[in-house]
C-alpha cells in the first residue's frame, strides 16, 4: 500500500470527529514578534527591529492537542502551567481552538512555558525562552493524574509529548502506563531522549532519526537515502523493538519520510510527499496527533502512518506551529492521486 484513496481518508476523518484524545506533557505557548529591520543598533553590532505586530500559538504538547481538533476530533490538555498572563493567553487560545483546559494545573512557582520568536523579512533574528525545567513534584504528579482519571475511560487514546521541561516524570509515565493497560487504552509518545526514561510499555514512539539513534545508544555516522541499505537505522530500529518493546516504533526521517516499523515484521517506508518546507517547527507534532487520530478512528498502522506523512508534508509548507485541517489532508491525497 503506497497511499490511501480520498474516499478512506474522509471516512477515516468523519470517524475521528467520534473521538477523544487526551494529550499529557509540557505545554508552551510561541510567541511570535513581527518586524522589520532598518538600521544597526548604535549601542552594539546588532539590528533594531522595528515592530509590526505579534502573534501567539499553543506549543509543545498543547501545539499536539490543536493539531488533534483542527483534524475534527476532541482533545483534552493535562500539564502545568505558571499563575500568570501567558498562561491566561494560553487557555484563551485552546478554547477557541475547541480544546478542553481543565487538565491545567497551575503552579506559582513555575513560568507558563513561553518561547519568543523575533522575526525580520521572514527570518528569526533570535530565540528567547521563558520556562522552568524543573522536574514537578509527587503532589503535582498526583493532581495531573487525578484530572486524568475523571476523563480517560471514556478517552479513545492517550498521546504524550515529553518536550524536556520537567512534567513528564517517571512517576506521571508509570501512572499514564498503568492506567492504559488497566482500561485497554492506546498510549502514544513523542520522547525526549535527553530525558532518561523507561519507556516500555507503550503503544506508540515516535521519535526522529536523531532521537532514536540517541534512544539506542547508538552513534549515527552514515545516512542512505535509501533507508532499507542504512544498516545503522535498521539496528536502531531493531534494538528499540527488542528493547523498548512498542506495538509501533514510527521513526521520521525529514526529507526521506517516515519508518513504520513493528515486531517480527519487515519495516515499511513512506517517503515524505512535501511539496515545500518553510518551517519543519511542529511537524513532530501533527505527526504524533494525526497517527493516534487515525489510530482511534479505526486505522491500520500502515494507514496511520501514510495520513500523518501527508498532514506533515502540509505543515512544514506553513511558517510557524502550523496545523492542517480536514479539508487541507484530504487534499493532498487528491492532489497525489
Amino acid at each position: 500500500m503506497d497511499s490511501i484513496r480520498p474516499p478512506r481518508v474522509r471516512q477515516l476523518l468523519e470517524r475521528a470527529a467520534n473521538t477523544r484524545i487526551l494529550v499529557v506533557g509540557d505545554v508552551m505557548l510561541d510567541q511570535f514578534v513581527w518586524g522589520h529591520v532598518s538600521r544597526i543598533s548604535p549601542e552594539a553590532p546588532v539590528p533594531v527591529v522595528d515592530f509590526d505586530r505579534e502573534s501567539f500559538m499553543p506549543g509543545g504538547a498543547a501545539n499536539v492537542a490543536r493539531n488533534l481538533t483542527s483534524l475534527g476530533g476532541a482533545a483534552d490538555l493535562f500539564g502545568v502551567v505558571g499563575v500568570d498572563s501567558n498562561a491566561q493567553q494560553l487557555r484563551k487560545l485552546l478554547t477557541e481552538q475547541r480544546v478542553g483546559c481543565t487538565g491545567l494545573v497551575p503552579l506559582r512557582d513555575r513560568f507558563t512555558a513561553t518561547k519568543t520568536r523575533i522575526v525580520a523579512h521572514q527570518q528569526q533574528v533570535v530565540r528567547v525562552d521563558r520556562e522552568s525545567k524543573g522536574a514537578i513534584d509527587s503532589k503535582t504528579a498526583a493532581a495531573v493524574l487525578r484530572r486524568i482519571d475523571a476523563l480517560l475511560p471514556e478517552a479513545d487514546a492517550v498521546s504524550v509529548g515529553d518536550y524536556g521541561k520537567g512534567v513528564v516524570t517517571q512517576e506521571l509515565l508509570d501512572g499514564l502506563k498503568e492506567r492504559c493497560r488497566a482500561l485497554g487504552k492506546w498510549l502514544s509518545l513523542d520522547p525526549k531522549p535527553v530525558h532518561k526514561l523507561q519507556l516500555q510499555g507503550l503503544s506508540l514512539i515516535t521519535p526522529n532519526r536523531k532521537e532514536a539513534f540517541e534512544l539506542a545508544g547508538l552513534g549515527d555516522t552514515t545516512k542512505n537515502p535509501n533507508p532499507f541499505a542504512d544498516a545503522q537505522l535498521m539496528k536502531v530500529a531493531e534494538k528499540l523493538l527488542t528493547e523498548l518493546g512498542p506495538a509501533l516504533l514510527l521513526i521520521t526521517l525529514g526529507e526521506l519520510g517516515m519508518l513504520l516499523c513493528q515486531r517480527g515484521r519487515k519495516p515499511y517506508h513512506i517517503p515524505t510527499v512535501a511539496q515545500e518546507v518553510f518551517d519543519v517547527s511542529g511537524a513532530g507534532d501533527t505527526v504524533i496527533a494525526s497517527f493516534t487520530l487515525a489510530i482511534a478512528a479505526g486505522a491500520s498502522p500502515i494507514e496511520a502512518a501514510i495520513l500523518s506523512n501527508h498532514a506533515a508534508g502540509v505543515v512544514v509548507g506553513k511558517v510557524g506551529t502550523a496545523t492542517v485541517s480536514a479539508e487541507e489532508l484530504i487534499h493532498s491525497f487528491r492532489s497525489k492521486a
